[in-house]
Formats: C-alpha cells, structure tokens, sequence
C-alpha cells in the first residue's frame, strides 16, 4: 500500500525515496509495527491529521519517515528539552541530519541552526514550543521550507488534556503565520473530548484521525490499598527485588527526594529526577538511567518522556495520579520491550489531597487572577517591568498557593496583558506589563472557562479515584474509559487475578439482602443526625451498631435508635470485618483515610443498596479459631505479598490459582501467620500433600515479613 501511495505521491510533491526504503536505510527494519504503515500512508499522501498511539507503538517513526522521504525539513514541537535531546541524539546515531532549538541554546547558537535550515542541512529539527513566542523566531524560519509541522505530545494543546501547556496553544496561529504547511499532531493517551480539542485549536484541514488500540496486554495492572507509608516501603522492596529495574513515580519533590533516601538506606542504587534540579541535572539523570548505570529511577511525572529504555520490568506510582490519562501514560513506560511488566499503584485516598492542590495551583479564580494583577501594578519599576519569584508575589499578593500565582500569570500573558521574558543569569523570569493603563477590576477574563476547565480536572481526578475502588478488569476500565467499545478483560490485572482464584461470585437473594442492609447502615450513619451527632463513621463503629452492640460509644450518641440499628446481629463481628472488607475491594463502600477513617457508600454501592446494580462478591465464611494459634489484626500488605507469591507460583505450575491455595486460606495465613508446617496444617485447607507441595515459600515469606516489621 505504502509503495502505491508513494509512487501517487512522488508526482504531485517528489518524494526524495520511499517510507520502505527509508526504514531500510537508516533504521535496518524491513517492515513497520501494526498501525504504523495505515499513518505513514495518511502522512505521505500529504494530509493534515491526528494520531493517538500508544506508548511504545513507535508514533515517533511515523513523522521520522516522512521527514526522510520530503524534500525540505520537518519541524517537530516537543515539550521536554530532555526528550528532545534523546531523539536528536539516536536519529544522529544513524546518521540522519536533525539538530534541536530550545532555551539551553543562545540566539547566535539558534540563528547558526536556522541559517542550516535555509540551506537544507538538516532534515528534522526539533523545536520547544515557547521559540514560537518571539516574532523574531518566526521571521527566522521565512525562506526555510518546512515540508511538514509535526506536534509531538499533543494532548498539551488541549485544556482537558492531562498535562496542559499554554505555549502548545499558539500553535494553531503559528501554521498561519508560516504559511500553513501540512501537520500532523501525535499523542500516547487522549480522550475523545480532548481529540476534539486538539483538531479545533490547531484548524487542521480535512485531517485523517487514526486511534491505534490503547490494549497493553504485556502489562500487569494492579491497584494495592494501603494505609502507611512503611506499607508503601515494603511493597516497593518487593516489587523491586522481584523486577530489579524500573521507575517509582512519585507526585512532589519531596517524596521523591524522600524514597530515594530510603533506596539508598536500603543500599539500592537510584537516580532521582524533579523540577526543582536544573536542566543538566535533569538531562545527566536521565542519561544515567537510559544509559543502564543504574536499575531504579525515582521522579515525577516529567520523567520517562521519550524514554527509550526497553527493559524497565515495572512502574510503581507512590501516590494516585491526577487523570487516567496520566496514570496510562506513565505506566505504559514498563515494558517497551513487548516482555511481561508489573505497574503498580500504592493507593491511598488521602493522596487525593496532593493533586487537588495541584488542581487549585493550575485553576485560579479570576480573583486571584486579578489580586496577582494588583500586585504587579503597584510593582512595577519605570519600564513597567517586576522581578519577584513567585513565592514572592503569592506571599504579597495575598495568594495561598504559589502555583496559581503562575498559572494567574499564564492567562494574563493568553490575553496580552503581560508578558513573561528570562532573565539572564537567574532562574527567575521577570514579568512585563503590556497594558499598564488597565486596572486590576477592568480585565477581560474568560471567567466561564476557567470554571470549566477548573471542573474538568476535578472530574478527571474524580474517574481516578473511582478505577482505584473499581473490581472491573483494570484494562477494560480504562479501555472504555478512551471510548473503546466492546473492550475484553485482559486475565492479567489485580482483579483479573482475583476472580481467577475462584472466590468470587453472585450472591443468593439471602446474601443480597444481607448486603443491601450492611450499605443501608453505611448510608444511615453518613448522615447528620436529627440531634446534632456528625453523621460519618469509620468501619469499626458501623459495624458495633449494624451487630446490636451496647457499648458507651454507641449509646451515648444515640445510635441504637437508628433504624439500621442491630439489622445484623445474627452475623459475628469477625463476619462483617470480612463482609466489610469484600465490599470495599467490590468498591461499594468507600474508606476515607486520613486522621479519622471515615466510611461512606460509592455511587454504585448506592444503587447496590437500592437494588438498581447487581454484584458479585469474594464471600467470607466463618471459619472457626485454628487451635493453638494467636488471631492477629488482618494485614492487607501481607495478604497481597501472599496473593502476588501464589500466582508466580499458578503460573509456573500452568494451574488456576485457586488450586494452591484459595482466598480464605490466604486470609487464614495472613491473620495467624503460622511459624511452621505444624501450625499451618490447623488452618482448614491446608492438608498434608499441599503443605508438601505448596506452603514452604508461603512459611518462609511470612518469617521474612515478620523479620522486617
């Protein structure tokens, strides 16, 4: 097909060879990857267009080849100095003519690379998106002949995207301004909202859209509830131990600075990476771990861009990221190589509250907007120019959180207000006022999309939150997520796994009404009481007034006159522990963790209890006390170690995992944590050819747990 579109082509425009000889050439391949050939074709042919690809598809090779088949040069805007130079660097590897233009490099050293452009020394040239805020730049390219546009990270240019960028924005006026040449715009994860966005913001001319397949089947998605920090440290010794090298994101500075110092305790080898490093820094980090100098790098979420590291076995993400999107970008870095790769989230609901500061940081209200503008008035100097940090002017300007001091500056320099210029020698910027004469009360804000967009990250956060407590497949999740219809489980997930072990199913209408009147307590006690009481509560208490208990704490706030009040005496208190925790893992129940664990229902496990949902559950049985052995409180860190050991050992074995040991054996394991093959055989479930076959590694990573806490 390639070849036919190629010979059409060549009479309209003249293309210098072929896509296939092309990638013969300079990349030794003799045949594209799957979707690769279809955008090419698209590209060559000379249409504008938009391609969603996942990451490790090899979206980067679908503008590379077209950029080696058209006469003049490509321009490629990407996002990440450190992404640029890794693809700069690997196309020169193979001897291909590219170079970059971004802030590292002066305007004579800039100017040298654009006269090579005039004369045709270079066939892609990467570019940052923020070269094209000066007009001078721009009259620089007039006379270069750009035979193609391509935007790489395009989610940026969109507000709902994951990781908006104001100076993607322009784009869309910069195709006109240098003559409107073809485009292409590239991205790893958008939504079908944020696709929309991207082909109405850059005016793209009857563009072709291809979406490849967002399916990672290589990957093992899993979600871990944990509720301590040294919970988080112990699983990710474990994941590391048992994948050796990977990436640990993490959402701030200072956690990331804080697990790599608990790496290097461990005597672990780990390069940290973060925005509060300097531009080398940042680059000779990322070199050292490409570069395979050291297995585990620990960074927020810039890192891993371009990333061209095939073997990286996992990704934990430390805390919950803001959007699906950025979650399913940052886990498809493992496992580049097509090899199976473990991503794990640790999951907390109180990390909620990191990303929505982040939220209120990147979505002022126009009052702050207009505080900010207040204070760069009153500050100004003769040339109407103020150099203060923006620590500086959060702190005068009255403004709590010092990222929406820059975020306010952003949609002050969007509607030429200010405008925002480096200064030489300090990491600061300075700000100059364009419209000084304009008071503070007579700005024109776009109040009404800022609120939008204010709700769309809330909303994108919200869906985070609600795939953590989801028991579906976590790749049809997300897969229907991007508007993949008829999505199938992948068999290969935390929840895949779990119902694989054969505890799971539909309950009987017994077991339903049982359940629908636990949610009703739940829903009951999430309410302010007629007297005044707070009408939430964590789990221990809920569960005192569903079993009818008298005790001090639920009498004196007059829970036992509530309508649910003993609706579950018949069950023990160690039932509805079980019962409690199955429903949490199923998603109905929410648990908010934090200085008080406060329960509620999720919007499903209201329609659970209203009978407008159906379920299935891992049923708990009331298993008598194994004789002569201490209960301790249930550990979920150590019930997953046991659950990811059993099926390491499942699929060695080519068994379903239930055939080693079920659920509630698991669950006994964990609660009595045997020493030896004597105590484990009172657990019912263990008998003497499995304590044979199957139970020694499980004895022995209970001794190590023991050992480590």
């Amino acid at each position: 097909m390639l070849r036919e579109v190629a010979a059409e082509y060549k009479t309209k425009r003249g293309l210098l060879k072929t896509p296939g000889a092309a990638l013969k050439e300079h990349f030794g391949f003799s045949a594209f990857l799957d979707g690769q050939e279809e955008v090419i074709s698209e590209i060559v042919s000379g249409r504008d267009g938009l391609v969603v690809m996942p990451t490790g598809g090899g979206k980067s090779l679908c503008f590379q080849i077209p950029a080696l088949c058209f006469p003049g040069v490509t321009l490629v805007i990407s996002p990440l100095i450190a992404l640029m130079k890794d693809q700069v660097d690997a196309l020169q590897a193979r001897g291909i003519a590219a170079t970059l233009i971004n802030s590292t490099l002066s305007w004579p050293e800039q100017k040298e690379r654009l006269d090579g452009m005039k004369r045709g020394d270079f066939k892609l040239v990467y570019v940052a998106p923020e070269r094209f805020r000066a007009e001078s730049f721009l009259r620089a390219l007039e006379g270069v002949e750009i035979s193609l546009f391509a935007i790489d990270e395009a989610h940026c240019l969109s507000q709902w995207g994951h990781d908006f960028r104001p100076d993607y924005m322009r784009l869309g006026k910069v195709l006109e301004k240098i003559g409107r040449p073809q485009c292409v715009a590239l991205t790893a994860t958008a939504t079908p909202v944020v696709r929309e966005d991207i082909l109405k913001n850059l005016g793209l001319r009857e563009p072709f859209e291809r979406v490849s397949g967002f399916s990672r089947p290589n990957l093992s998605l899993s979600i871990t509830p944990v509720e301590k920090a040294a919970q988080k440290d112990e699983r990710i010794r474990a994941i590391i131990a048992a994948h050796k090298t990977g990436i640990i994101y993490c959402a701030t500075r200072k956690k990331v600075d804080l697990v790599s110092e608990t790496l290097a305790s461990w005597g672990l080898k780990c390069v940290a990476y973060h925005g509060g490093m300097g531009d080398a820094e940042r680059v000779k980090a990322q070199e050292i771990f490409i570069s395979k100098k050291v297995d585990v790098a620990v960074a927020t979420n810039a890192f891993g861009m371009g990333i061209d590291r095939g073997d990286v076995r996992f990704v934990i993400h430390y805390e919950i990221p803001g959007s699906v999107e950025a979650y399913y970008q940052e886990a498809g870095r493992a496992g580049r190589d097509g090899e199976a790769a473990v991503c794990e989230l640790l999951f907390n609901y109180a990390d909620t509250r990191t990303q929505e500061f982040f939220i209120d940081g990147a979505n002022p209200s126009a009052t702050t907007v207009r505080q900010v503008y207040q204070y760069l008035l009153n500050e100004a100097d003769a040339n109407h120019e103020v150099f203060r940090t923006l620590e500086d002017i959060a702190e005068h300007a009255d403004v709590k959180n010092s990222m929406a001091v820059g975020s306010a500056l952003t949609v002050l320099a969007r509607g030429r207000f200010i405008e925002r210029f480096d200064v030489q020698g300090k990491r600061m910027r300075g700000t100059r006022l364009l419209k000084p004469d304009t008071l503070a009360r007579d700005l024109a804000i776009d109040e009404k999309a800022m609120e939008e967009k204010d709700a769309r990250d809330r909303e994108k956060l919200k869906a985070m939150v609600e795939m953590c407590y989801s028991r579906t497949c976590r790749q049809k999740w997300i897969l229907e997520y991007f508007g993949e219809a008829d999505a199938t489980t992948c068999g290969n997930c935390d929840v895949c796994r779990e119902r694989s072990a054969g505890d799971f199913r539909k309950p009987t209408e017994e077991e339903e009404r049982m359940v629908r009147k636990a949610l009703a307590g739940v829903a009951r006690m999430s309410r302010r009481g007629a007297d005044g009481w707070e009408g939430k509560f964590g789990k221990g208490r809920i569960i005192q007034m569903l079993s009818g208990s008298k005790s001090q704490e639920i009498l004196s706030v007059r829970l036992d006159q509530l309508t649910t009040y003993g609706i579950l005496a018949g069950k023990t208190t160690g039932y509805l522990n079980s019962l409690f925790r199955s429903l949490a893992e199923e998603g109905l129940v929410i648990t908010q963790t934090g200085e008080y664990p406060l329960m509620t229902l999720s919007p499903r496990g209201e329609a659970v209890m209203l009978g407008k949902a159906s379920f299935e559950l891992r049923w708990p049985d009331e298993i008598a006390k194994p004789e002569g052995l201490a209960e301790k409180d249930f550990d979920p860190q150590l019930f997953t170690m046991l659950k990811d050991l059993r099926f390491r050992i499942a699929k060695k074995d080519s068994v379903p995992p239930y055939v080693v040991f079920s659920n509630k054996v698991l669950e006994s394991l964990t609660r009595y944590m045997p020493s030896g093959v004597a105590e484990a055989l009172a657990i019912p479930g263990i008998g003497e050819g499995k304590a044979q076959t199957y139970l020694p590694p499980f004895l022995e990573m209970i001794r190590t747990y023991r050992a480590m806490r």
